[in-house]
């Protein structure tokens, strides 16, 4: 038996046929555009997400004759998706969650007292990233969107409640407990949305989804619009709680960090939610089919992968991310330059929406290389700092942290962060733990396997990497630079 996983994450959709080992039979993979109509706006078009979905299906479907039996799905967790309810056409442009247009809405929230409460129904906190003020944004200025919203006819969710809206040909407006912890609008100690939330940000209960288990069968794809296939969609959940999944976090104290368009690191806190301190979240992992749920802590790192795609798209450094290994291991360390990569605000445990990227210590002898190493260590340096407010708030240390995303193949920087974080750091040989966790999600739900200790046994390891020596000056500067950039987008 397979699996078909999809994976719709920030830049492109891929899709993986998942055999019952674990193993990867077939991917596929299709791009799609960021649109940036503004300074600090980032949107997608629904329909080319779409459209990217379908050709990455097609795409693994084409690469093994194995036929899946069910599928998962995972997604880029907070953008904010309009469309119609019937039709599946989209009114409007998705905001993305690295979008930062709604930084005055949360500031105006915070003033008027609201973010403890929303801190303690939510686990979060006021900031652009997520989907409520998102909403709350096109409630205020894109009237004729909003108005069908208002009449019932347009539907609002996030990505993956988009994609199983249009798989299932509108049949089905769910998504499942971890997306929904990610959209200010979850009450995660109830596990249902909140009312009192959704009045605060001024978005109709009746507009959302359904809130559903992470696993289990909650709908059907229709032929006539997804590849003449009629499958379970059996597996849900956001693109960070799919990685824990994948890489086998199913007991509390278990943590993985995945190097994406961000960086996320998690830390399983079992099934009680923990207080988020120390510019944590705390945010659901799954829902069981019985409605148990459990929870993690979450440092959110907006730019890490995407500031490796800045020096190749945006400064012509670099021709593909991978140069970045060899380039930065060609000099024995920065050179004194500290790259603050807060191209859009800073995440945890900082959280500054009006924080710009930043490069310090540039001299006559800086050469592009150093700016390459300093992008690694910048990576490393905000994982660090995501780790300590962990051990602070859970007064425990990692023992070891997984990793994985495109930026774990850079053994440089695996390196790096092994030094910083003095534990060491496990790579698996699949390294596409995203969709892998979709896919397990769904075979879980379907039989293809038993229970999560049947999944243990899938994990391998690729390589593990042993702390050295930590550079703490290094350390000093980066929390140096990172002050410095605190609030730029504010001046003048």
């Amino acid at each position: 038996m397979t699996v078909l996983a999809i994976d719709a994450g920030t830049t492109g959709v891929t899709a993986l046929i998942v055999d019952e080992n674990g193993a990867v039979l077939a991917r596929g993979y299709q791009e799609f555009a960021q649109h940036y109509p503004e300074s600090g706006w980032v949107e997608h078009v629904p329909e080319e997400i779409w459209q990217a979905t379908l050709s990455a299906c097609q795409t693994a479907l084409d690469g093994t004759e194995t036929a899946p039996t069910c599928i998962g799905i995972t997604n880029q967790r907070e953008t904010a998706v309009l469309w119609s309810r019937k039709r599946g056409g989209a009114p409007r442009r998705a905001i993305v969650w690295q979008d930062r247009r709604t930084a005055g809405i949360c500031s105006e929230l915070r003033d008027a007292g609201h973010e403890e409460r929303v801190t303690q129904v939510t686990g979060l906190r006021l900031d652009p990233y997520f989907t409520a003020t998102k909403l709350t944004w096109m409630s205020r200025n894109d009237k004729r969107a909003w108005s069908g919203v208002e009449s019932g006819d347009t539907v609002a969710g996030t990505v993956d409640s988009y994609i199983i809206s249009r798989m299932t040909g509108g049949a089905r407006h769910v998504t499942d407990a971890s997306n929904a912890s990610r959209t200010l609008l979850y009450d995660i100690n109830e596990g249902r949305w909140s009312e009192e939330m959704c009045e605060l940000f001024g978005v109709p209960v009746s507009a959302l989804p359904e809130v559903v288990p992470s696993y289990g069968t909650v709908g059907e794809t229709d032929p006539e619009e997804f590849l003449g296939l009629r499958l379970p969609v059996a597996g849900i959940a956001g693109d960070q709680q799919a990685a824990m999944f994948g890489q086998n976090c199913y007991t509390p104290g278990s943590s993985k960090c995945t190097y994406g368009t961000g960086s996320f690191v998690l830390v399983n806190t079992g099934e009680s939610p923990v207080a988020p301190e120390h510019g944590l979240l705390s945010t659901v992992l799954w829902q069981h089919p019985d409605g148990r749920l459990e929870y993690a802590l979450e440092g959110s790192i907006f730019v890490t992968g995407a500031a490796v795609q800045w020096l190749r798209d945006g400064l012509g450094l670099i021709d593909t991310a991978a140069q970045t290994e060899g380039l930065a291991a060609s000099v024995r360390d920065s050179g004194g330059v500290v790259f603050v990569p807060a191209l859009t605000g800073l995440g945890a445990p900082d959280w500054d929406p009006h924080a710009r990227g930043a490069i310090f210590g540039i001299t006559r002898g800086t050469g592009r290389a150093h700016i390459a190493r300093a992008t690694l260590e910048a990576i490393a340096f905000e994982v660090r700092d995501v780790a300590e407010a962990m051990a602070r708030a859970s007064g425990t240390e990692l023992p070891e942290l997984r990793v994985d995303g495109g930026a774990s193949a850079n053994n440089l920087l695996c390196q790096i962060q092994a030094d910083q974080l003095q534990v060491s750091v496990a790579r698996p040989q699949v390294q596409e733990t995203t969709a892998l966790g979709a896919a397990f999600l769904a075979g879980l739900g379907t039989g293809v396997w038993s229970s999560t200790d049947e999944l243990t046994q899938t994990w391998n390891l690729d390589r593990r990497f042993e702390p050295g020596e930590r550079h703490e000056g290094a350390h000093r500067r980066w929390r140096a630079a990172v002050e410095r950039t605190k609030g730029w987008a504010d001046i003048g």
